[in-house]
């Protein structure tokens, strides 16, 4: 008899929780402490690298915290690739993070801008490709004898 070998790893580690919570935290304690609550302020620069056309190219803070998203973004959709039992809270866990963004984006002015909607999008792909992939993966996980 041959053993059975899965042509996949199961992750061996423990629960990581979603991180676009960090960008979600990020935005709360900039917005209200050092922006007074004021979504406007986003687009603040922080700093410009001058480029080779000549031109300089500005960096917001709000395309900074955007930046970070999107990298945390990359890491939930790996993230979603596991088969492990933790990964169903995790996804659980992304589904609260995203009902969070919905909620404040609706009903607090601060999360009014266009930096907290796609920091809000960015957690719904989160949420939609972690259930896919999961799904995807677990039929190809079960055997037919």
């Amino acid at each position: 008899m041959i053993p059975h070998t899965s042509a996949r790893t199961r992750r061996r580690g423990g629960f990581i929780f979603p991180l676009l919570a960090v960008p979600f935290v990020l935005y709360n304690i900039v917005v209200f402490v050092f922006f007074g609550g004021n979504p406007v302020n986003w687009a603040a620069g922080l700093f410009s690298l001058p480029m080779p056309s000549g031109m300089p190219w500005a960096i917001t803070a709000g395309d900074f915290l955007l930046v970070v998203g999107v990298l945390l973004l990359f890491v939930e959709v790996l993230k979603s690739t596991n088969s492990a039992r933790s990964s169903i809270i995790e996804h659980m866990l992304s589904m609260v993070v995203f009902v969070a963004f919905l909620v404040e984006f609706l009903l607090v002015g601060a999360a009014s801008s266009s930096v907290f909607f796609l920091l809000m999008v960015m957690s719904l792909i989160d949420v939609v490709a972690g259930f896919t992939v999961s799904i995807t993966s677990a039929s190809r996980d079960v055997e037919m004898n």
